[in-house]
């Protein structure tokens, strides 16, 4: 094999395609799972997502920025599946959209899940992008297809509201008044997280630190 035909096969849309697979499937994997109900659908989200990134592989961006750009692609393909969902099952999402009033929580429900339980879709897409998928406001902004300076403005109101509805379960005696994100007491702020929330000590510190950028 020559040089030149060696650099063509290297940088062939086979390659490129490979290799953009294997750095991003695990991520948008994880990305789908944690927004369908059905482990199925999740792959059927990853897979009409790397359809849609073959099919436009000379547009996509290059390097760490095709990531954010996947990512964005995954979340129109779920928009896509949630509006197939919601032609069959209204009546069901305007139930469901009840259960945190008139339902009892679970006892391993960690304050956190019943807090992101009563915000708007939007509040907890974006709370999960950072806690979840640890993606950075530039990258969000790619995502959800805003400015960065909009991201900012949504993430700072969804992390209020989310406290503002961890206050008012307090209120109700659902759960202990907490005083930060995390839902923690003064006193016990240096220990970890009640066990299977959907957001750990972890998760909630990046949602401070992003916060402050």
């Amino acid at each position: 094999m020559t040089d030149l035909t060696r650099k063509a096969t290297v940088n062939s849309p086979d390659e490129r395609f490979t290799a953009l697979f294997e750095r991003t499937y695990h991520p948008l994997l994880a990305y789908a799972l944690r927004r369908v109900s059905a482990p199925a659908d999740a792959a059927d989200v990853v897979a009409e997502t790397f359809l849609v990134a073959w099919r436009r592989l000379d547009e996509m961006p290059t390097g760490d920025d095709a990531r954010p750009w996947l990512f964005g692609v995954a979340r129109r393909v779920l928009a896509n599946l949630y509006r197939g969902d919601l032609r069959r099952t209204a009546l069901a999402d305007r139930l469901r959209e009840t259960l945190p009033d008139v339902v009892p929580p679970r006892p391993d429900t960690s304050p956190v899940e019943m807090a992101m339980s009563r915000l708007r879709a939007d509040d907890q897409e974006i709370l999960r992008l950072v806690a979840w998928d640890e993606l950075a406001r530039d990258e969000i902004a790619v995502v959800l297809d805003v400015p960065r300076a909009t991201v900012r403005v949504r993430l700072h109101r969804a992390r209020r509201r989310l406290l503002e509805q961890m206050r008012v379960l307090a209120d109700a005696e659902e759960l202990p008044r907490p005083t930060d994100a995390a839902g923690l007491r003064p006193e016990r702020r240096e220990r970890t997280a009640v066990p299977g929330s959907v957001m750990d000590m972890r998760a909630a510190a990046r949602l401070g630190a992003e916060e402050s950028r």
